[in-house]
């Protein structure tokens, strides 16, 4: 009996890795581990709320776009930051923004309905249980490019109540463009809005 069983183990262990070697091929490429690591470059400049003036920074980065302006949110009801978008907008920025159909339906104070108004193009997120991203690309294709994002909603809750941290990584083309191959296949599968509020319900 003993010596059957060191005989089967190795075998067993041969048919389970070859299983998983199964398996493992069978996942898709984006859905396997976390991608990268990418080379350290550029600079990163880090805000903590409450106490530091991460709306303030946001809107500082926002004034220093050349082109495009792409946002994901999962809630959105900074006037602050609604009305510096509106500026980068009527300057002749390219914005587009990206919001949680679902959250935008229940919350309230949105200023999506104000952003739309000035004609900034709305795509409406109804896929994910959550369209939890909140991430703003500034000229990604720009090599002074920055990728804005951290646990900080776009309200002014996130300032002034909760303990949230951003990050603004700019200088790193690589980094931006993958950030904005992501937001782009996001935007694909998104309805536009108002359109979209109707689908959802």
């Amino acid at each position: 009996g003993k010596i059957t069983d060191m005989t089967d183990k190795p075998m067993r262990a041969r048919i389970f890795a070859l299983i998983l070697f199964v398996l493992l091929l069978a996942v898709p490429a984006t859905q396997a581990w976390a991608r990268g690591p990418l080379p350290a470059s550029g600079s990163i400049e880090f805000v903590f709320t409450p106490g530091d003036d991460a709306e303030g920074a946001i809107v500082h980065a926002l004034e220093q776009a050349r082109q495009f302006v792409y946002v994901q949110a999962y809630l959105f009801t900074s006037k602050v930051l609604a009305h510096a978008l509106i500026d980068a907008w009527q300057r002749g920025i390219k914005v587009e923004i990206l919001t949680d159909c679902e959250m935008l339906a229940k919350g309230e104070n949105s200023q999506i309905p104000l952003l739309a108004e000035a004609g900034i193009p709305i795509s409406l997120e109804t896929r994910y249980a959550a369209a939890h991203n909140k991430i703003i690309l500034i000229d990604p294709l720009e090599a002074t490019g920055a990728v804005i994002t951290g646990s900080y909603n776009f309200t002014h809750s996130a300032q002034t109540r909760n303990a949230e941290n951003l990050l603004i990584l700019r200088d790193n083309p690589t980094l931006a463009r993958a950030y904005l191959d992501n937001w782009q296949r996001h935007r694909d599968e998104a309805l536009q809005y108002p359109d979209g509020m109707t689908v959802r319900e």
